[in-house]
């Protein structure tokens, strides 16, 4: 029996944590630690007066695999079934997704036609591609990046626009640097994973065909959600703007340092960044420390727009830019395709997110605690401008830099996971790594690790 079991951080993965520990009777007490005056991480929604919803983090996701069924399972659980959006396979957000290369958009090939036909910005077909993989056997090297494995079996143009855009739209990331263990998961889609039993929400997902869903009020309305049930719960002491100082342990529990006195706790769950929980643990565990800081994180601008009436030349999910065609810009999500809902009442509008830096972000546009808004504004608005043919400026807008906020799964990441794993079973830590370091950056990933990091504790509940 677990007696006190503190969450060390309040977004999407620790409030998760303490959802489903809050189930158990294993335990008798729960404290969640927050060191922000707000819970969810980078869920993150402005909801204007008129209607308008805007996303400054994730928008999004997707119902597929177990993690998908496992966030469902939860929003069920949560009672917010009448607030789902969804948008299935069959619909022009899911079928057009374009990338922009050589100053024009090119729509992506989706169903068998665009595999087997050459479609530019490709000079060969798909397909082709696809055949030449096969005759190509794995490297020697224990890791290899996404560019090198799909350069070596699928050819270098397919690694130098599709690739790189795809993993500039997903990683902020550099498909030079990434492990190319994290694209495996993204290109085949989730395997059958570990057993989640469907839920009503889930089967009427799969009997509608659903490609990805949001919520009526954004999507901070989920940790929104889950903060409301831990409070109302009685199971779990919440603490908001508590941040964990250092953590300090005797072998067998742990005591918390606050900036203002200490918790002692018989297990700890980190779902805090990587290099936060690095911080924390001062002198405890120093080789631990050191694997935890060398897992690196990028830096992205997220810029909202709004503009009068439907100003899109095509339509679609939105468009993606290979750092070849500029390496600052990663794309243009076009919000009011697959969310119309969102947008405010009244006259019609076109609500746009432009996504910008990750991997590229100091190159590009220097310090992150030195640039400006108005820069990073200016920028946006020129893409929508040069990309889309947009000539009117925006009516509305908000920046938000979302500092170190995607972890990269760079060469070696799952050695030194494993690593970490191992010196913690070693050690007898009373230790839980859980949140988007780890196993997984999508929102259905963090929640699910999570779920895991309690369930391994205290058992199926």
């Amino acid at each position: 029996m677990q007696k006190t079991v503190a969450v060390l951080g309040g977004g999407i993965g620790g409030l998760s944590a303490c959802f489903h520990l809050s189930k158990s009777h294993q335990v008798s007490k729960i404290v969640l630690l927050e060191g922000d005056g707000r819970f969810g991480g980078w869920l993150s929604s402005t909801r204007r007066e008129d209607g308008a919803v805007f996303e400054h983090g994730p928008r999004g996701i997707r119902p597929a695999g177990a993690v998908g069924r496992n966030t469902l399972n939860m929003v069920e659980e949560l009672g917010l079934e009448s607030e789902v959006l969804p948008v299935t396979y069959n619909h022009v957000a899911s079928k057009n997704r374009y990338l922009y290369v050589g100053g024009q958009l090119h729509k992506m090939p989706s169903g068998l036609g665009g595999v087997l036909r050459t479609v530019p910005p490709f000079s060969r077909p798909l397909v082709q591609s696809g055949l030449k993989e096969i005759l190509i056997s794995r490297g020697k090297e224990e890791d290899e990046s996404v560019h090198s494995f799909v350069s070596r079996r699928l050819g270098t143009e397919l690694a130098d626009i599709a690739i790189d855009s795809l993993c500039r739209g997903v990683f902020a990331g550099d498909c030079r640097k990434l492990s190319v263990s994290i694209i495996l998961g993204m290109l085949l889609g989730p395997g059958p994973g570990p057993d989640v039993p469907p839920s009503t929400l889930t089967k009427r997902a799969a009997q509608e065909n659903w490609a990805q869903w949001s919520l009526k009020r954004g999507l901070q309305n989920l940790p929104e959600a889950l903060e409301e049930r831990m409070r109302n719960g009685g199971r779990v002491e919440v603490h908001k703007d508590t941040p964990v100082m250092g953590l300090s342990t005797n072998g067998t529990g742990w005591e918390i340092q606050l900036e203002v006195g200490t918790i002692k706790a018989d297990h700890i769950i980190a779902a805090l960044p990587a290099k936060a929980l690095a911080s924390a643990l001062l002198t405890a565990a120093q080789p631990l420390s050191q694997q935890l800081r060398e897992i690196a994180t990028v830096t992205v601008a997220v810029v909202n727009l709004e503009y009068e009436g439907s100003v899109l030349p095509v339509t679609g999910f939105g468009h993606l830019v290979p750092s070849s065609e500029d390496r600052g810009l990663l794309g243009v999500v076009y919000d009011s395709v697959p969310f119309p809902q969102h947008n405010r009442t009244g006259g019609p509008t076109t609500r746009l997110t432009v996504m910008m830096g990750g991997a590229w972000f100091q190159e590009v546009f220097g310090n992150p605690e030195e640039v400006t808004e108005q820069l990073l504004l200016d920028r946006a608005t020129q893409a929508v401008t040069s990309h889309l043919g947009v000539t009117t400026l925006p009516i509305w807008s908000v920046v938000a830099l979302l500092k170190d906020c995607i972890p990269q799964y760079y060469l070696g990441h799952w050695k030194r996971l494993e690593n970490m794993r191992q010196y913690i079973r070693d050690h007898n830590l009373p230790l839980s790594l859980a949140g988007s370091s780890y196993d997984g950056v999508s929102v259905n990933d963090v929640i699910f690790s999570g779920r895991s990091a309690a369930e391994d504790l205290v058992g199926k509940v």
